[in-house]
């Protein structure tokens, strides 16, 4: 006993001077800390952290700016919502147990109908005796059998489709009311350059986040490739656009539209945002809105050509590296084109004296030209730029899809060592490689075939893509024939005669 009393002593004695080590070592702790915060308050007041009032003020000009853009652009903004009605055929299916009893009934033609919700944006461009004219995408009211108007101060109207356009992409909505709403000035969108502020504003994903305003910068200018078949050419922006965007505007720093949000390129479920907005120029649809609604639909000009962007090979051939423009590789029989001397092979570099950068840009200008306008068109012909003035027809689609005037119907690139592998040819085999074949052209009637190789136009030999356009330009006149080879064999088409 006398030993554990002495080992619990010795060990009361060393916990109680670990626990009076501690009580000190805190006490200087904190007595330091207390006589060192005055002083590090002391050092911060000494260089505090200013702000610049240069640059605050240059700051919050630029936040009044965007909060006049946008009690300027907002009340301007409309939500759409739409509803289409779909009908869906009810399969026949054999019931069980009934059939069984009462033998097979007849379910056939029985419908279902289906409604289908929509969700987009617009912008109010037109008021005219009450009725205010909406500008949105076509996509956004395609097929809707009900449309409505929602604007930013909470009341909603019945719209009307006034009418729609699938090449634009652009369409136009109206209702009618005794309430007044402001106007969208329309901007210039020749003016915009990449690098200007671009504040886009909607409807995104739906009515929790209505009437939202994003910003960035315009990215690039003329993008091409929209979804099905636009023929615009597009503003780039990084400013924030999702689903529900579409057919609202893309602003500009002074409050004016500049275009219409249509699509995004995103490479996530949903098409969510990844900087990679854009958005219909604004003057491609000044002439629309008019024509929306003086008569409800659009028109457009007519050339009668069919363009292409020249491959590599056949931009060498026909000396038109580093040039702009499109190649018109087949011309429509008493189009427009036709009648004002512009020929296959033609390389287009301007419009009425206008720079174009290729194939949607032409079908743009050419588009809004009003059928009987004269147009200057400045092509590369045999190296050397000529010019022609063609008076513009109207567009109809009975005579773009006419195949039997298109001329020759026939579309053919040069055999380089790619294809020669691929077809397994000798190096040293010549002609022109028929890429396609139009159904119904002079080409087709005559028996050209894709995989053909062209060795004579009219009797004259072909050595490259250069002398076949310039045989057809100057030989052919109101008959067309080919010398071709077909696997092994070497045939000669029949004569067509225009």
């Amino acid at each position: 006993m006398n030993i554990v009393k002495k080992l619990s002593s010795k060990n009361l004695f060393i916990f109680n001077l670990v626990l009076i080590g501690a009580i000190f070592g805190f006490s200087l702790a904190f007595l330091s800390f207390s006589c060192s915060t005055p002083k590090a308050q002391a050092k911060a007041q000494e260089n505090p952290v200013i702000i610049p009032e240069d640059a605050l003020k240059i700051a919050e000009g630029l936040q009044t700016v965007f909060r006049s853009v946008s009690d300027k652009v907002l009340p301007s903004v409309v939500e759409l919502k739409t509803v289409s009605v779909r009908r869906q055929q009810i399969p026949n299916i054999p019931g069980i147990p009934w059939d069984f009893f009462f033998g097979p009934r007849d379910r056939g033609g029985q419908d279902r109908e289906r409604r289908a919700e929509g969700l987009g944006s617009g912008i109010i461009v037109r008021n005219k005796d009450g009725v205010y004219y909406i500008l949105t995408n076509h996509h956004v009211v395609e097929g809707a059998s009900e449309i409505k108007v929602s604007t930013r101060n909470g009341k909603e109207y019945t719209g009307t489709l006034v009418g729609s356009d699938e090449r634009k992409d652009l369409a136009m909505v109206s209702f009618k009311t005794n309430d007044s709403y402001p106007l969208a000035a329309l901007g210039d969108s020749d003016k915009v350059a990449v690098g200007d502020w671009a504040i886009a504003m909607g409807n995104p994903l739906g009515e929790q986040f209505s009437f939202s305003v994003t910003m960035g910068i315009v990215s690039a200018l003329g993008r091409t490739g929209g979804p099905g078949g636009n023929i615009n050419d597009f503003i780039q922006t990084d400013a924030p656009i999702n689903q529900g965007n579409s057919g609202g505007p893309l602003v500009n720093i002074r409050g004016e539209i500049i275009g219409i949000n249509t699509w995004i390129a995103s490479n996530t479920t949903g098409g969510g945002n990844v900087g990679l907005g854009f958005a219909i120029p604004i003057n491609n649809t000044k002439r629309s809105i008019d024509e929306f609604i003086s008569k409800g639909s659009i028109s457009y000009g007519w050339l009668g050509v069919l363009l292409m962007e020249p491959g590599k090979e056949t931009a060498e051939a026909l000396g038109l590296d580093g040039k702009k423009g499109a190649l018109a590789a087949q011309v429509f029989i008493d189009s427009p084109a036709d009648k004002g001397g512009i020929k296959p092979g033609d390389f287009i570099t301007h419009v009425n004296g206008k720079e174009v950068r290729g194939v949607q840009q032409i079908q743009l200008i050419v588009g809004d030209l009003k059928p009987g306008d004269k147009a200057a068109f400045t092509v590369i012909r045999d190296k050397k730029a000529v010019d022609f003035q063609v008076r513009i027809e109207a567009r109809t689609d009975q005579a773009a899809a006419n195949n039997s005037k298109l001329w020759p119907g026939l579309s053919v690139i040069p055999l380089n060592d790619q294809l020669r592998e691929a077809l397994e040819l000798d190096k040293d085999v010549k002609g022109l490689f028929v890429s396609d074949v139009t159904s119904g052209s002079p080409a087709d009637v005559i028996g050209l075939k894709r995989g053909d190789r062209i060795m004579s136009v009219n009797g004259e030999k072909i050595g490259d893509i250069a002398a076949f356009f310039k045989t057809l330009r100057e030989k052919t006149g109101n008959e067309l024939w080919f010398g071709f080879q077909r696997g092994d064999a070497t045939l000669e088409s029949p004569k067509f005669k225009r």
